[in-house]
């Protein structure tokens, strides 16, 4: 195998973190893999790989090697891409990737304005709970809120989300505002069953954390089925303040105890390469990113 195939290997098993799941994405089989690794290190005279039962880690050389292979393939790529005239006109199959209900409230509309501008692209939206790994899951570009784990991924910044409570205002009138979290104790909850979404409600208290957990009355297997029966009065909702954006704007939900809310998290679109990538990634955190940014939900 030539010395570039060696890189390619080296870079899947650090992109997806396995043997095995390098060997899917390539279209290889395991032992190939096993032995492309096997080779380089014996090429190179050192441990670039740790193995273990829960994959692989990177050795002190082996992170040093990664950051070399990153850029080398990259700039391989990039060329071929300029050679072909593929790299200036955007199209083909683009990945996006954003958490639950963010898509009909705030992402569709800028995904059908990007379509408009640039109509040989393919577009496809997935919907993912935290930071996707976007080699190993087919992922172009993925929106993540949250703190981002240590990667190789790109990130443009795009504001603060934050987890509220809210209710709908005929609830308030009938069940009266909570002030301080213990007031949820008399209070009627809606919840999701949908994994990601904890029951018992958490507030920050100083340096510790306040645990409430109000009547669960009603059990909805999708947070946007939990906020649609806050909005009929069915009790309060905990989500994040972008799953709701729509209610709270339009009235139909209004949010309670701003002053024990969590802090705000961060938003930000992840994707491979920076500058390096295809038009069509480009083009799309070009074209969305001041977007998303002057979005209202965006903004804490």
């Amino acid at each position: 195998m030539s010395r570039y195939r060696e890189m390619q290997a080296f870079e899947a098993v650090v992109q997806t973190g396995s043997l095995a799941a390098a060997a899917r994405h390539l279209e290889l089989s395991p032992a190939t893999i096993m032995r492309t690794i096997a080779s380089l290190e014996a090429r190179l005279h050192n441990t670039l790989l740790f193995r273990s039962p829960r994959g692989v880690a990177l050795s002190p050389a082996g992170e040093q090697f990664a950051q070399s292979c990153r850029q080398i393939l990259v700039e391989t790529e990039l060329a071929d891409r300029s050679a072909a005239g593929r790299h200036a006109q955007p199209g083909g199959q683009l990945t996006v990737a954003v958490p639950l209900l963010m898509d009909l409230q705030i992402f569709t509309p800028i995904v059908l304005s990007y379509l408009d501008a640039y109509p040989d692209v393919c577009l496809t939206i997935q919907t993912s709970h935290g930071a996707p790994n976007l080699l190993k899951d087919g992922i172009d570009i993925a929106l993540v809120v949250g703190q981002l784990p240590n990667s190789s991924e790109f990130a443009a910044s795009l504001g603060m989300v934050r987890p509220i409570v809210c209710g709908s205002p005929d609830y308030l009138h009938a069940w009266g505002r909570p002030e301080t979290p213990e007031d949820l104790k008399t209070h009627r909850a809606v919840v999701s069953s949908s994994p990601g979404y904890e029951t018992d409600w958490r507030f920050p208290c100083g340096r510790s954390t306040r645990l409430v957990k109000p009547t669960q009355v009603l059990t909805c297997t999708t947070q946007r089925a939990a906020i649609r029966a806050a909005t009929l009065g069915v009790g309060l909702v905990r989500c994040m303040s972008y799953e709701a954006h729509d209610e709270l704007a339009s009235g139909l939900l209004l949010p309670v105890l701003a002053d024990f809310a969590s802090p705000p998290a961060p938003a930000q679109l992840i994707y491979r390469h920076g500058r390096r990538a295809e038009a069509r990634v480009r083009t799309f955190i070009d074209f969305a990113t001041p977007r998303l940014r002057a979005h209202p939900a965006f903004m804490g």
